[in-house]
């Protein structure tokens, strides 16, 4: 999959996302069904502390000038929510109250990291040459780091419509 079509994903998963969260209350966003239960605002919590990790996993793999013998790997198996994971504690949210505007501006600030990064890169296709080790997946190559971010969070806007519909 090519670095545009990754682009666009990108976009387009996140303003999905911050068409879900502009629409909730400071409550909706912090009501947890459980003390084992992530809020949604803990939800976003997640995924800007998960988009600034790989940011920096991306720019470490990418000062590795040698070549990887890594392949891409298939990540599809990310939207099955049937399978859960437990998230590395570098991207476990807090037990922080959110308002939508303070959580969509550290959306948008993570956006721009990995933004930054991709654009100033001088030839795109080392990401699909060089590989970081993610602490879960193992061996991937960066252009798989950046293609999971956009499926990780199509799984927690699913993760999000099943609150707030469990909560209707």
């Amino acid at each position: 999959m090519e670095l545009l079509e990754i682009n666009q994903n990108l976009r387009e998963t996140r303003n999905e996302l911050l068409g879900i969260l502009k629409r909730l209350t400071k409550d909706e966003l912090n009501q947890r069904k459980d003390s084992l239960s992530w809020s949604i605002g803990q939800i976003g919590q997640h995924l800007f502390k998960t988009e600034e990790v790989y940011v920096a996993a991306i720019k470490r793999g990418l000062k590795n000038n040698e070549s990887s013998i890594t392949e891409s790997k298939p990540l599809d198996f990310l939207l099955n929510r049937s399978k859960k994971w437990v998230a590395p504690d570098i991207v476990n949210p807090t037990d922080d109250i959110f308002e939508a505007d303070e959580l969509i501006e550290k959306l948008n600030q993570s956006r721009r990291k990995l933004e930054e990064t991709l654009n100033t890169m001088e030839d795109q296709t080392e990401l699909s040459r060089r590989h970081f080790v993610h602490p879960v997946f193992k061996d991937m190559l960066l252009i798989d780091w950046v293609r999971s971010l956009y499926l990780h969070e199509q799984r927690h806007i699913r993760q999000i419509e099943e609150i707030i519909n469990e909560s209707k």
